[in-house]
């Protein structure tokens, strides 16, 4: 069972918590302020089967009991959401799918905040994969800063929901036990593999369906 737990920001009520029922309006709707990642990463707008496949999308060879879902309250508004696998690739990895906040979020080092909490509450993972569009250079600054190593060129999409008609090749990125987590905290926005949680995960990366 994932908890409940609140992060530090200054003058703010920041809670991560398990990703409820009632948060299915709340999600389109950051889904839908989220468009210009949605289009970076697909090449089309949110739809509201972009939410549906959160909960049932899963990568090759993924158990659906190792699926964490999260959300993150910025004053009691959902702000950003986070989908992970646990024990994907490999024993005690974590594979991010989707790492997004609202765009009224990002640029304030929430993002960054948020990915230090989590992996320090996974038990710091040997590995941790995530994804991020060709281009989205917010998403790849927020994962190298993190300490991720990026793929020199795209590969295929890899996703823990379902694939868009248009969507092309994502950039792997890659980070290992010693690697260490940046001190930059660059622009939320993040897909991840198109696949965190506290027991694992695998981050992606972009602003806009991102960090």
């Amino acid at each position: 069972m994932v908890d409940t737990w609140m992060l530090e920001v200054p003058g703010e009520r920041v809670v991560v918590r398990e990703l409820a029922p009632a948060d299915e309006a709340p999600l389109i709707r950051l889904f839908e302020e989220c468009e210009d990642w949605f289009l970076a990463a697909t090449g089309l707008p949110s739809a509201p089967g972009d939410v549906q496949s959160l909960y049932y999308g899963l990568p090759e060879g993924a158990r659906p009991d190792a699926k964490v879902l999260l959300v993150l309250e910025r004053d009691g508004v959902v702000a950003g959401v986070v989908d992970a696998v646990r024990d994907h690739p490999e024993p005690g990895a974590i594979a991010v799918g989707l790492f997004l906040l609202a765009p009224w979020s990002r640029g304030r080092g929430l993002g960054h905040r948020l990915a230090r909490s989590l992996l320090q509450r996974a038990g710091d993972p040997p590995l941790v994969t995530a994804t991020v569009p060709p281009g989205w250079r917010a998403g790849e600054r927020f994962l190298e800063r993190l300490g991720f190593t990026l793929d020199p060129e795209p590969g295929p999409t890899s996703a823990n929901r379902r694939s868009g008609p248009r969507e092309e090749g994502v950039r792997r990125a890659v980070l290992r036990r010693g690697g260490g987590l940046g001190r930059g905290a660059g622009p939320e926005g993040a897909e991840a593999g198109r696949g965190a949680g506290v027991r694992g995960l695998r981050l992606g990366c972009g602003q806009g369906r991102g960090v």
